[in-house]
């Protein structure tokens, strides 16, 4: 059973069709890279997918449990729309960290949240804020950012902040981890920092779906790519078909830009 299936989603805005019926799946410890021009639909369907944008049609499941279907007209409950959220950790272009908090804090703030709504909170507090803490330093730890607990965020590179942003994506333990253009917003040196621990991510079989203008990265972590065209989905295969061999000429267009 797959982790992610979407069936006919679309999406619009004032009138512009801007994803076109897009089925697609995502099985467990895939890394889907989803690569195509600025304005192709990917930021969409990312925000899609999380509950940021309400789709016109579709059907989303996660684990074979529908999350999302366009036809079901009842108005969900704001509990009800965070909990399939937690489906998912999203990691955004540019960090969007709090800046009021430390990087610790950012990493336990949505599990402190949500460790309220728990029956057993009141009873168990102490233990379960201290369990809360343990995971967000282990992940900072595994960022390579232990020394920086204590940092607000600016007191912090954008690598840094990034690698902090993907801790906290990662704290409430999310079937699928999406990056939306997680190195639009740095230098190369940095972007590199943020490359290698989502590779080290993906070396663990850490399901996820990538956009990125980083074609070789791609290439090298993906184990699928999906190419987006005008909202379509133009094709999808191993990276070595994709990038060595597209079927479309739209495609190896696309690709040949960044070879130049």
């Amino acid at each position: 059973m797959s982790v992610l299936e979407v069936k006919n989603l679309r999406k619009s805005y004032n009138g512009s069709e801007v994803l076109k019926g897009l089925d697609f799946s995502l099985e467990k410890g895939e890394a889907l890279s989803i690569i195509g021009s600025s304005g192709s639909g990917k930021t969409t369907v990312l925000r899609c997918l999380n509950f940021l944008e309400t789709p016109d049609e579709g059907i989303m499941k996660v684990n074979g449990k529908t999350v999302f279907d366009a036809s079901d007209k009842t108005k969900k409950s704001d509990s009800e729309i965070r909990r399939n959220r937690l489906h998912f950790g999203y990691v955004f272009q540019n960090f969007n960290l709090f800046p009021q908090y430390t990087a610790l804090e950012n990493i336990k703030l949505a599990g402190e949240l949500l460790a309220k709504e728990r029956p057993d909170y009141s009873a168990n507090r102490k233990n379960i804020l201290e369990e809360i803490e343990a995971n967000a330093i282990d992940l900072l730890s595994q960022m390579g950012l232990s020394d920086r607990a204590d940092h607000y965020p600016h007191q912090l590179s954008g690598g840094q902040q990034q690698r902090v942003a993907i801790a906290r994506a990662l704290a409430l333990s999310p079937d699928i981890l999406c990056f939306d253009e997680p190195t639009s917003a740095l230098d190369p040196e940095l972007t590199g920092e943020v490359l290698r621990v989502i590779k080290s991510l993906a070396d663990k079989h850490t399901t996820m779906i990538i956009i990125t203008h980083e074609m070789k990265f791609a290439h090298d972590v993906s184990s699928r790519v999906m190419f987006l065209d005008h909202g379509s989905i133009l094709e999808q295969g191993t990276p070595d078909e994709i990038f060595l061999n597209p079927k479309e000429e739209r495609t190896r267009q696309f690709l040949s830009s960044y070879q130049k």
